[in-house]
């Protein structure tokens, strides 16, 4: 089957406030969560306690040197806007460190708003790559119960059941996903054959230059993957772990439920080809 010519697609106006403005936060990214020392951290941090590498005016002291101080792990975070949305949404510009007995309730509140946010993210992609108006539609409405919900005060959103919202989500964004990787005419049986599927153990694979158009890698793990030169037109990569995944020259413009996190854990290039919602990042090579 001849391949498809390369589509692009144009940002959604919608996605805007979805992208971080570390300006109008609280540093919640540096305090809320914590982590143990490892590869992308360079010592251990209880959550809920800011980062020594904090300032008081909440910048990063050594922003501009995180990955060779050892700490990759906060180059490959974004919060999908969650941070301004809390800090000068959630408690109207008034900080954790302003007003102490905040602090458990606004990073109990980031958390939350993240993945709220994260979702929103991916059913604004839902709505434009679907080629179904009653999904769009439901897509839609979805996203603005979502939106209703971040705005609706903070007790609602502490007790609200985000797991029941990660099913509904889901089960729109699969739909999705088989529609658009069946426009790629994609035999899902050869995919699986070669041992392509959801949650698949691709850890250090070779699948250079493959074409890949329509599978489906949804929660797969492609840690240390050679994706260099691939097509990954219509594959699904929601939830797919991509940390040290090698994309230099593969064509990435036309994936589905791409994330900017998990661009920021692989290793690509210029020549890497990217949604026109997503951006390279800084640590690429040029």
């Amino acid at each position: 089957m001849a391949r498809m010519a390369p589509i692009t697609f144009t940002p959604a106006l919608d996605r805007q406030s979805l992208r971080p403005d570390c300006a109008n936060c609280f540093a919640l990214c540096c305090t809320a969560f914590g982590f143990s020392r490892s590869a992308d951290f360079a010592l251990d941090k209880p959550a809920g306690t800011p980062c020594q590498n904090l300032a008081p005016d909440f910048s990063c002291t050594i922003h501009t040197s995180l990955r060779p101080r050892g700490f990759r792990g906060c180059t490959v975070f974004d919060c999908f806007g969650a941070g301004q949305k809390v800090s000068q949404g959630l408690f109207g510009g008034t900080s954790w460190s302003e007003d102490p007995g905040t602090k458990g309730q606004m990073f109990a509140a980031f958390k939350t708003v993240r993945q709220l946010h994260e979702m929103l993210w991916h059913l604004a992609e839902a709505r434009r790559r679907t080629f179904d108006p009653d999904v769009a539609q439901c897509a839609r409405e979805l996203g603005a119960s979502i939106g209703q919900l971040v705005d609706g005060g903070l007790q609602q959103l502490l007790a609200l059941d985000v797991q029941d919202l990660h099913v509904q989500v889901r089960s729109t964004l699969m739909d999705v996903s088989s529609e658009v990787r069946a426009s790629y005419f994609a035999a899902e049986n050869e995919h699986l054959d070669a041992g392509l599927g959801p949650g698949a153990d691709l850890m250090g694979s070779n699948l250079r230059g493959r074409r890949l158009c329509g599978a489906d890698l949804r929660g797969a793990y492609l840690i240390a993957a050679d994706l260099r030169n691939a097509d990954l037109s219509g594959v699904d990569l929601l939830g797919a772990d991509l940390r040290d995944a090698r994309l230099g020259g593969a064509d990435l413009s036309a994936a589905l439920f791409l994330t900017q996190p998990q661009l920021n854990s692989a290793s690509g290039s210029r020549t890497t080809r990217l949604p026109a919602d997503l951006v390279m990042p800084a640590h690429w090579e040029g």
